[in-house]
């Protein structure tokens, strides 16, 4: 089977005792092996030995801190809240050059880490009457002193997902993409609609197939910024393609050989696949296990 996802399997308690205490925080903050890690906007800058970037807490910083959780010594590990007024550009994929200097655990704490910097950023002031709001439980929510409305950081789900029909499955690539490059279906789930409805939903407006028998593979935090990732795979009807030409600008069906030359890199394969990081590839990988 492929790999365990990017962005997952970070390795500390995120210590909710401690986030709902003021006492045991404020312990936490004064403790001396509190580190708070460093970032450039919300983009990591990599330490001496390629990984990521730990200081001492600083007094001079009034920035609010945000607990990470505590590590494995019981090291409280923060991060602060971006400067006010500061540009926090959550598209951004400048850092993706710079991942594979972290560690699996690594990259999954920086992922939680900068979504929830760029929550904190696109959150200053209540969507209900429209105040400034204050952080409260050590980060990890928002409290409007006008109201008292309370606000919580919220993932975005996202179907990501591979449509089968007799050995093959359905590829695409939406206009944006790189020359080239194709891969799994995704759209977001709408209110009111389950994952199995939002996967045949989006099958459906994006490449105008009908499919059935919906199952869930793998999900992964995509930080970008802050969404969840819900692999799933499906049984189509028949191949026939009608495409969403403002969503995809191609797609077509590929078999195994044509999936294992992709996830090669071989110069004859008939797509450039989905980067390791991406639960795109995951998803070949795990359909050609099977």
């Amino acid at each position: 089977m492929p790999l365990p996802l990017a962005f997952t399997g970070a390795a500390l308690d995120r210590a909710d005792q401690v986030r709902v205490d003021p006492r045991a925080l404020a312990a936490a903050a004064a403790d001396p092996r509190a580190t708070c890690l460093v970032l450039d906007g919300i983009d990591f800058v990599p330490g001496e030995g390629g990984g990521l970037s730990w200081r001492s807490l600083d007094p001079a910083d009034d920035r609010a801190l945000l607990l990470l959780g505590i590590d494995d010594t019981g090291a409280p590990r923060f991060v602060r809240e971006a400067p006010v007024g500061a540009r926090v550009d959550a598209r951004s994929r400048t850092v993706m050059r710079m991942l594979p200097l972290l560690s699996p655990e690594e990259a999954a704490l920086y992922g939680g880490a900068r979504s929830l910097v760029d929550w904190h950023a696109r959150h200053r002031f209540c969507a209900v009457c429209g105040q400034p709001t204050a952080l409260f439980r050590g980060g990890w929510g928002r409290r409007c002193g006008a109201c008292n409305a309370e606000h919580f950081p919220r993932v975005d789900p996202v179907v990501i997902m591979l449509a089968e029909f007799e050995d093959r499955v359905l590829v695409g690539r939406q206009p944006g993409f790189p020359p080239g490059f194709f891969s799994a279906l995704a759209g977001f789930v709408e209110p009111g609609e389950s994952l199995e409805e939002a996967v045949a939903r989006e099958l459906f407006e994006e490449a105008g197939i009908r499919v059935s028998d919906v199952r869930y593979v793998a999900s992964q935090p995509w930080p970008f910024p802050s969404s969840l990732m819900i692999g799933c795979r499906a049984v189509a009807r028949d191949t026939a393609l009608t495409l969403d030409t403002t969503e995809i600008e191609a797609a077509m069906w590929v078999d195994r050989g044509d999936v294992r030359a992709a996830l090669s890199g071989g110069m004859d394969a008939p797509f450039v696949a989905p980067p390791p990081l991406a639960i795109a590839r995951y998803l070949l990988e795990a359909w050609l296990a099977l």
